[in-house]
């Protein structure tokens, strides 16, 4: 697979560059361009899992999600740029049910078909717990509600101060993690690994990780402007268009890894993957995007529609429900890829 995916880039990325100064065709264009970051995305996801057998688990899975969705921040970046605010928060909605439910799902389902039983670091899942209950029940349904009856810039204000406040918890709560609390709920590991050698050096990882960033926010920024002539061609929403298509080519990176994780029954980085991405997603991306849309003639407020905010409120819930007792197997897999596949049927019908 790997030899594959370096072909995609070989030439997908000169492609990309052709494509863009021809003017080729938009949809053609879209095509090359989604398959172009998924490769890169790939090489990312490479690069981090090399660094994360250094580091350890939990810094190597935030090291995969925060590479990840370096990925669809960038793509959104260039989307706020031009105006399109709803595909942004379209993505972001996509994100947070492609992680906890396409994510967590395909590596509980394919790690359950190897093993029949899987465990996880129970402390660390009642502890994402309470972190995705506020990341998403509370900051992202409290703007909703009480922006209501607000004027177009109270809104603003009010997703600016909680923004904020996310910023500061997220890195609270990965300071609680991996500083003060570091070891202190430790579980013992229910899988005795064999010592593993990094595919690539730390070095050589770290330039990858940055050639392949550079070569992405490239592709994307050309990606963006496909978006509104592919959604005519297709009959397709700019919310279906975010949720499923710009969610799925910007988290490419974290969604392949996590399997490998699950498959290789280390289900702390695979939960972790999954987990921690949709936690900076909801904490750090997220706000961050609301203040770079500040320099940029349309703002975003953190306002989410009604069914962007049922569907990420349903994820959580059901998340939270098969995975707080540390134990996972193919039919909560299988469940979770079934909720996913619901929502997925109802945003390309909206």
């Amino acid at each position: 697979m790997n030899k594959v995916f370096a072909l995609m880039v070989s030439i997908g990325v000169p492609l990309s560059v052709i494509g863009s100064f021809l003017h080729w065709p938009a949809v053609l264009m879209f095509v090359v361009y989604c398959l172009t970051i998924i490769a890169l995305a790939s090489y990312m996801g490479r690069a981090t899992e090399s660094l994360a057998i250094v580091a350890g688990p939990r810094i190597g899975g935030l090291l995969n999600a925060t590479f990840g969705n370096a990925v669809e921040l960038i793509i959104s970046i260039f989307a706020l740029k031009a105006g399109l605010v709803e595909v942004v928060l379209a993505s972001l909605t996509g994100s947070v049910l492609g992680n906890l439910l396409l994510v967590a799902g395909l590596s509980f389902f394919v790690g359950g078909l190897k093993y029949k039983r899987q465990e996880f670091n129970v402390y660390d899942a009642r502890h994402n717990a309470g972190l995705l209950t506020f990341a998403i029940l509370v900051a992202f349904v409290i703007p909703e509600v009480f922006t209501m009856n607000m004027s177009a810039q109270e809104k603003l204000s009010l997703s600016v101060g909680i923004s904020i406040i996310m910023i500061v918890l997220y890195l609270a709560a990965l300071y609680f993690k991996l500083v003060t609390h570091r070891g202190v709920y430790q579980q013992k590991s229910d899988v005795v690994e064999e010592h593993e050698e990094p595919e690539w050096t730390k070095g050589k990882s770290v330039l990858i990780l940055a050639l392949a960033t550079v070569a992405v926010a490239y592709i994307s920024e050309r990606l963006v402007h496909t978006f509104e002539t592919v959604a005519e061609s297709f009959g397709w929403s700019e919310l279906f268009i975010g949720i499923i298509i710009v969610a799925i080519v910007g988290n490419a990176a974290e969604h392949a890894s996590a399997v490998i994780m699950a498959y290789k029954n280390k289900m702390n980085v695979a939960v972790e993957i999954a987990i921690g991405s949709t936690l900076q997603i909801a904490m750090f991306v997220a706000p961050v995007l609301v203040l770079v849309s500040l320099l940029f003639p349309e703002k975003m407020p953190l306002v989410f529609s009604l069914p962007e905010l049922i569907a990420m409120a349903t994820s959580v819930l059901l998340t939270i429900v098969l995975s707080n007792d540390g134990d996972t197997n193919w039919f909560e897999g299988a469940t979770l890829l079934a909720a996913y596949t619901i929502m997925g049927i109802g945003f390309y019908l909206l």
